[in-house]
């Protein structure tokens, strides 16, 4: 079994930068595809980012790409998410996902596997 826990949530003003954090327990994490989604209120969760297994491979939400960078440190069986020039509409409650076994970066949530217990991320004009 495999446990995901995000940490580096919080409230950021517009323009400002946050970064997030999530720890895998669980020795196989290396294998993982790993993934960022973010559900904002009334809306259903979509994908951010995700990195393959050994980070050399990213793939990113247009709305994030050029602002955002997923990478993973395997040592530490960790994955990040920095997040700059941050918007109104990055508002959402943030989960890190992880998918076994895979080749390739999924981006539709049912596809992953593991989630975590989300951070919520607040941006403010």
């Amino acid at each position: 079994q495999v446990q995901l826990v995000e940490s580096g949530g919080g409230l950021a003003q517009a323009g400002g930068s946050l970064r997030l954090s999530c720890a895998a327990s669980g020795r196989t994490f290396s294998s993982f595809v790993m993934g960022w989604f973010r559900q904002a209120p009334g809306k259903e969760r979509e994908f951010v980012a995700g990195t393959s297994w050994g980070g050399g491979d990213t793939r990113y939400a247009d709305s994030v790409k050029g602002r955002f960078t997923i990478s993973r440190d395997n040592a530490k069986n960790t994955v990040y998410l920095q997040m700059n020039s941050l918007k109104l509409e990055d508002t959402a409650v943030y989960y890190c996902a992880g998918k076994s076994g895979a080749t390739w970066i999924a981006s539709i949530p049912g596809r992953y596997d593991y989630w975590g217990q989300g951070t919520q991320v607040t941006v403010s004009s």
